[in-house]
């Protein structure tokens, strides 16, 4: 372990093996499968163990270890994961760990620790690819039949009509705004742009999951066919999945057929392995993820049109860009909960998007106000 690393470093570490450690075990006690169960207490214990290294490093530079609190991302993901199950929050965690083993290979770490922190990141990745419906890893490859996306399609709705809403009315206000219109015209537009919009959305978003759910209720049928009709063909194709994935070919094949001696376990299994979709829930439901996208795109609409039912002018203009830039950011800030980045990049890039769409907007707008009242 390096002498050299400052008191401040140190105590970072130690609060960063804290955080890791406290969400795995949550995650531990949220979670039904006891094979995944135990993986999430060993992962916990190994980010414990870190922490108690870091701990005495700290108490041997002089320093006193500091007192645990969960930060504010740690009790969001925790609410999260809780509410939507362990899934929804894995994306997020992988690049923590990923972030945590670059972090220690620059400071000259243990390369033990390092290494056992990339392993949490691809753990973690194989996990994420199963929730997703399929199955992949070797040392994963046992745990068929579990898939649990709650949520998936809501949440995946509620960001992109959250962030369509927002950024396609603040444009919308802007383009009629610059065409220097009274503020009666830019309020009744932006309201009948958030409601077309939030109903454009809501049936895209039906249409679209709708048809994928017919999809793969089709291929489904297809799949039990098969397995009624040739299931010494599925076998094979099933073992050569595993076999693909790391299994010597004797366990594959011996995997593959305790999976087809259960006619539905084997549908379920193919399902997930050939198609990434978890026959119970088709990808999700079309009604909900309708209704989410409605709402969310009427609530990021609102905002660039608020301003102008107080404010009139070049004042309500202003106003309504700021309220944008507000909710941009925050939007930003919310998806970092899933992407792992940056708060600060996640959210300004968003605002530099939307500002850039919006001054276009305006610009074209003012030129064909001024084209009009020429």
């Amino acid at each position: 372990m390096p002498s050299s690393l400052p008191l401040p470093t140190l105590i970072e570490n130690y609060l960063d093996e804290r955080n890791s450690a406290l969400i795995y075990q949550t995650l531990a006690e949220r979670e039904n499968d006891e094979r995944l169960r135990e993986i999430f207490r060993r992962m916990a214990e190994t980010e414990l163990r870190h922490a108690d290294t870091w701990a005495e490093r700290i108490r041997a530079a002089g320093g006193q270890v500091p007192e645990f609190h969960p930060p504010l991302r740690t009790r969001i993901l925790l609410w999260l994961a809780r509410r939507f199950g362990p899934s929804l929050v894995l994306p997020s965690l992988q690049a923590m760990e990923r972030g945590g083993a670059s972090g220690y290979a620059q400071q000259g770490a243990p390369a033990a620790m390092s290494r056992q922190e990339q392993g949490h990141a691809l753990v973690l990745g194989q996990l994420a690819r199963l929730a997703r419906g399929g199955l992949s890893g070797s040392a994963l490859a046992q745990l068929e039949g579990r898939h649990r996306a709650t949520g998936g399609n809501a949440l995946r709705a509620a960001v992109l009509g959250a962030n369509d809403g927002l950024v396609s009315n603040l444009s919308l206000v802007m383009g009629v705004a610059g065409a220097a219109l009274d503020n009666r015209t830019v309020l009744i537009t932006g309201l009948a742009g958030l409601l077309a919009g939030a109903i454009s959305m809501a049936l895209g978003e039906w249409l679209s999951v709708q048809s994928a759910r017919e999809l793969y209720g089709h291929q489904i049928r297809i799949e039990a066919e098969e397995i009624e009709q040739a299931p010494e063909e599925e076998a094979e194709e099933l073992a050569l999945i595993y076999e693909a994935r790391g299994l010597e070919p004797a366990q594959a094949k011996a995997l593959a057929a305790q999976i087809l001696a259960d006619p539905q376990n084997a549908l379920d299994t193919l399902a997930r392995e050939e198609l990434g979709v978890d026959p119970e829930e088709l990808g999700g439901s079309a009604w909900e993820a309708a209704l989410t996208s409605f709402i969310l795109f009427a609530l990021g609409a609102i905002f660039p049109v608020l301003p102008f039912a107080f404010f009139s002018g070049f004042s309500a203009v202003i106003a309504s860009i700021l309220f944008s830039i507000l909710a941009l950011f925050g939007l930003g800030a919310v998806i970092t909960l899933f992407t792992g980045r940056s708060v600060l990049y996640s959210g300004l890039r968003m605002v530099v998007f939307g500002l850039l769409a919006a001054a276009v907007t305006f610009g074209i707008g003012r030129l064909i106000g001024v084209g009009i009242a020429g």
